[in-house]
């Protein structure tokens, strides 16, 4: 016997973040069906204080040999300092660990294509007009050549920041330490 449920209802919300990580789950899903890699894996790497306040942090995921990187912020004090240079290492470092061959991130260009383009990001696509007056900024890094890795250039944030970094990387569609991109 089946169930009724009636018709389907088209709904205009703000969604939830149970919303957004049930439509990543799916897409997972699609994908892996599609394509048949299933190394999907989330990516997280943050800097606390003593009080677990959040004060900066990466995150995103890794997947069929490359790594996204969709969140990427430091909390203004900390700034110039050289953390979003440490952080970025960590994560190259991890994405090299799995077996990434290059590194995607999106920014746009009053935040950070700058700073991306130093460590070694080179523009792949532009989208000008998003927003208003600005444009969105695709970036891509290549992690085959050795030369590129930025792990040297963070000795100046390890003063800053005490000790490792600590990355939380729960399976893409576990049910630990869902995605909520």
């Amino acid at each position: 016997m089946t169930r009724d449920v009636g018709d389907p209802v088209l709904c205009l919300e703000e969604p939830s973040p149970g919303d957004i990580e049930y439509l990543e789950e799916r897409l997972y899903e699609f994908n892996l069906a599609a394509t048949g890699i299933a190394d999907g894996r989330r990516l997280g790497i943050f800097v606390r204080d003593g009080a677990q306040t959040l004060l900066a942090g990466v995150a995103g995921h890794t997947w069929g040999e490359t790594c996204e990187l969709r969140q990427v912020w430091v909390a203004e004090p900390l700034r110039r300092k050289g953390i979003g240079r440490r952080l970025l290492a960590e994560a190259e470092a991890e994405a090299r660990r799995r077996g990434c061959r290059q590194i995607l991130v999106t920014t746009h260009s009053f935040q950070a294509p700058a700073f991306y383009q130093r460590i070694g990001f080179t523009v792949v696509s532009e989208v000008a007009d998003y927003p208003r007056g600005h444009s969105q900024v695709v970036l891509m890094k290549v992690l085959s050549d050795p030369r590129s890795s930025i792990r040297g250039t963070v000795r100046a944030a390890d003063a800053v920041i005490r000790g490792p970094l600590r990355a939380r990387t729960p399976r893409v569609g576990s049910s630990r330490g869902r995605r909520t991109d």
